[in-house]
């Protein structure tokens, strides 16, 4: 790869918990992740002291596994404790999800125990839209929407699983659950499709294998508290895979 200018330049976009920069190739953008909490599509906010460290770090190195693997992604390299380099992408207006376990709004849906473990992992998607609060969409919507087209989705599906089926052996020889995530994909500007966003205790329920304990973003929706600790325990164990 050609060398960069790493610095950030004009910022393009702020999202809840992430900053999006320019670099001066317009290949590639720096991500900054912040401390900011939220919940509920935003009603309920925070500040967690060195939440974005931990994520950047725990997000880079998933990434770097899935890499390993086979599944093309945004990421590029962590830069520092808050940053990473990636390559700039077109991003699909869904959020497109996995489930192993019921938990969480599923749970709710469809009157399960949280915890049950579902006989076949279950992909789910919904439309990024925080005014609507991102309803959840099947695949007739999206095509309607104008979201996506049915050839890419179905192409997203696929990858989604393969994701799963990489991450929940991987946790699994850590002690984590990996009850369910959610993640975004998108395209470079030759059409090649990528795993966008982040993968961490943000966007992924964690478990403990042995307790149960949750180790991810239902202690802050839920007012469980120990919040950086938990995020803290994926890391370790994490880091334990270098």
């Amino acid at each position: 790869m050609k060398e960069l200018d790493f610095t950030p330049r004009n910022l393009i976009y702020e999202g809840k918990s992430k900053q999006i920069f320019a670099v001066d190739d317009p290949d590639y953008v720096i991500i900054r992740y912040k401390d900011d909490a939220s919940a509920y599509n935003g009603i309920k906010r925070a500040q967690i002291t060195n939440k974005g460290v931990l994520n950047n770090k725990i997000s880079s190195i998933i990434y770097q596994q899935l890499e390993k693997n086979g599944i093309k992604t945004h990421f590029v390299k962590r830069l520092n404790d808050r940053e990473q380099l990636c390559r700039r992408k077109n991003v699909i207006p869904i959020e497109f999800v996995a489930r192993n376990r019921a938990a969480g709004s599923m749970a709710i849906r469809l009157g399960l125990k949280e915890g049950f473990e579902l006989p076949t992992p279950i992909f789910e998607m919904c439309y990024k839209n925080d005014e609507l609060d991102d309803p959840i969409i099947n695949y007739t919507h999206a095509i309607a929407l104008g979201l996506s087209d049915s050839d890419t989705i179905e192409k997203v599906k696929i990858e989604v699983m393969r994701v799963n089926d990489i991450l929940t052996p991987l946790f699994a020889q850590l002690g984590v659950t990996l009850v369910d995530f959610k993640t975004e994909f998108g395209k470079l500007p030759d059409g090649t499709l990528v795993l966008a966003d982040e993968l961490s205790p943000d966007t992924c329920r964690l478990w403990d294998a042995d307790t149960n304990e949750r180790l991810d973003r239902d202690r802050f929706r839920r007012d469980l508290g120990r919040v950086a600790e938990a995020y803290g325990i994926i890391l370790s164990r994490l880091e334990q895979l270098k």
